[in-house]
């Protein structure tokens, strides 16, 4: 499964999960390996970096244009159709797609060349406190598009003395060598939670007024099951010969309803693209109508103050890697609201957009970030840092632009924020986030207590503090200590959030004693944290570290303080069994008068 909702059902799809041929560089035996997955869930490859390669027939019904999405693989990818490279990716976290045209009828051989080892060419990963798997980790799916198709769609929603407008940018490519006029319309229908409109998956309909030539797009629309005709655009555009072009529509949408924690409302956007008078393409984004804004020390979602209360969570399940399905991704999000959760921090890279289709769904707001952690001034000095961080923030950006769980964007977890040349680059990522999206504001986590030089440079300032952890202090006296220094450093009137917190717990080491690792002392360290912060007028929200334990690289020495090779500090397990923490923080998420 791609989404958690249809995207087509004019363009012809197919999802390409299931077994695929395996081989390993280096072994000379042939395998059969599930896609999505991680090769090292496989007994031969349970530690195993290298390069692995994927492949599998798949049949072109007709002559066309092909296209190839891969939502993520990790970490390096080279595809091949009948040995001709086709694309070429780096980031284990973004989706990417390849384009071959005029494809032939009939069977055709896709490979996949993955590489997961850690060399110079990869900047961002790095042996690090969370584990790189290897494989093709998040679904594929082929499409056959027309010679003009709907990139991406962009929807940006507004209010304007009561009403909700928005703005909505559909990026076109012409794949043919002339220019091509094309017609788009598009039109708002309420998701209804799984269900369908009467005429999902029929098509386009037939009859005279089925067409394209139809520019208000009512006959289109019956593939929609109900469309208002308040609720509908339309405009025309010419795409360039071997280019692209974003055709820009405004809507107005009387009486729609607000996406807010306490209740996600959400609506299918469905754009048709009409070629030469017939119906040749379609894309349907899910949207939801919400605005974010600061006001002072305040995080504010559709005008309201909101408290964040959530997790860091590491795409990692024990029988699983990072390859999670859907099930287990359910299973998280089940667990995390029955602790009372309202937000989520997806450390330290983009997520699979199924579970952010979740987070749609369910109302928990996001702050989604790019792919570095803990990254050094010499590792940022890397000749690919830069380049490789600009495509990683874009590729996030364009890719889930759509989702309104999403309030916040991150850059950088950790990394070397107190040197001028780190606050070069740290300045150069926020101007791009602005650059492609100034609707949601911006932060990073820093560890860089009482020297960072960039707190001037986000919209909220977040620190990461582990008191009584790895540093003897007190809670609260650290935490004003913290606080008092950030108005002084640059973060005066910002929003603040304590980004992480928390202790290791090996899970089912009880002791009474309440020493450190014991189920025991995380408990009461996390009780103790949470009714300092959480109490605290300046602060807007709280992000524990972490929802679940997590393996990590051996490389580098990371073994040597994490027991078992895994970060310890979730308050589940790897197989998400609960420790003593678990209730303690359901017990105080849950309350009311902690409630800002």
């Amino acid at each position: 499964m791609i989404r958690l909702f249809e995207q087509h059902q004019i363009r012809p799809v197919k999802e390409l999960d299931g077994m695929w041929d395996f081989t390993m560089e280096g072994v000379a035996k042939r395998y059969r390996m599930p896609v999505p997955g991680c090769w090292e869930q496989h007994p031969d490859f349970l530690k195993r970096r290298g390069i692995g390669t994927y492949s599998r027939e798949i049949y072109m019904p007709q002559p066309g244009n092909l296209r190839l999405e891969f939502k993520g693989v990790s970490h390096t990818a080279d595809v091949f159709l009948d040995g001709e490279l086709v694309a070429h990716h780096y980031n284990a976290f973004t989706p990417f797609a390849g384009i071959v045209t005029q494809v032939e009828k009939g069977v055709h051989m896709l490979t996949v060349q993955v590489d997961n080892t850690f060399s110079e060419a990869s900047a961002l990963h790095i042996p690090n406190d969370y584990y790189t798997y290897g494989g093709i980790t998040r679904p594929v799916a082929m499409e056959m598009v027309p010679d003009v198709y709907i990139k991406g769609i962009h929807f940006t929603p507004r209010q304007e003395e009561g009403t909700w407008k928005a703005r909505v940018e559909v990026s076109l490519e012409n794949l043919s060598s002339q220019d091509r006029q094309v017609e788009i319309a598009g039109c708002l229908e309420p998701w209804r939670g799984g269900e369908t409109g009467s005429g999902h998956g029929t098509g386009v309909t037939e009859g005279p007024d089925a067409g394209a030539s139809d520019k208000a797009g009512k006959g289109c629309f019956r593939i929609a099951g109900y469309c208002r005709e308040d609720w509908k655009i339309q405009g025309s555009a010419k795409v360039p010969a071997k280019g692209e072009y974003t055709l820009v529509l405004e809507g107005t949408f009387p009486e729609v309803e607000t996406w807010s924690h306490e209740s996600p409302r959400l609506y299918l956007l469905h754009t048709l693209l009409s070629l030469d008078g017939e119906v040749a393409d379609d894309l349907t984004e899910r949207v939801g109508f919400r605005t974010v804004a600061l006001s002072g020390k305040q995080i504010l979602v559709n005008g309201k103050k909101v408290f964040l209360k959530g997790f860091n969570r590491h795409e990692d399940y024990a029988v699983e890697g990072c390859a999670i399905s859907l099930q287990h991704m359910v299973q998280d999000m089940d667990l995390m609201q029955d602790m009372h959760v309202n937000a989520l921090r997806t450390c330290h890279y983009p997520n699979d957009e199924r579970f952010l289709d979740l987070c749609d769904e369910r109302g928990i707001m996001v702050w989604e970030e790019n792919h570095a952690r803990g990254l050094s001034l010499e590792r940022m000095q890397n000749p690919n840092f830069e380049r490789q961080c600009e495509d990683c923030i874009r590729e996030m950006i364009q890719n889930h632009y759509n989702h309104p769980a999403i309030v916040i964007w991150g850059i950088l977890n950790e990394c070397a924020s107190d040197t001028e040349e780190g606050r070069r680059m740290y300045k150069k990522q926020y101007e791009q986030i602005k650059s492609l999206d100034a609707t949601r504001p911006t932060t990073s986590a820093t560890c860089r207590h009482f020297r960072d030089l960039t707190l001037d440079l986000p919209d909220i300032v977040s620190f990461n503090q582990y008191s009584r952890w790895y540093e003897d202090c007190d809670i609260a006296e650290r935490k004003d200590a913290e606080i008092q220094w950030i108005r002084e450093a640059g973060g005066e009137g910002k929003p603040i959030i304590v980004s992480e917190f928390g202790a290791a717990a090996v899970y089912g080491y009880r002791d009474r004693t309440c020493c450190k690792w014991s189920e025991e002392y995380q408990a009461q360290l996390l009780r103790d944290s949470l009714e300092v912060y959480m109490q605290d007028p300046d602060i807007s929200g709280v992000f524990i570290w972490q929802y679940s334990d997590c393996r990590v690289c051996e490389e580098d020495n990371w073994f040597a303080t994490r027991a078992r090779s895994h970060n310890n500090k979730g308050v589940v397990d790897e197989y998400r069994r609960p420790k003593m923490a678990y209730d303690v923080v359901k017990e105080l998420f849950g309350k009311d008068d902690f409630k800002k």
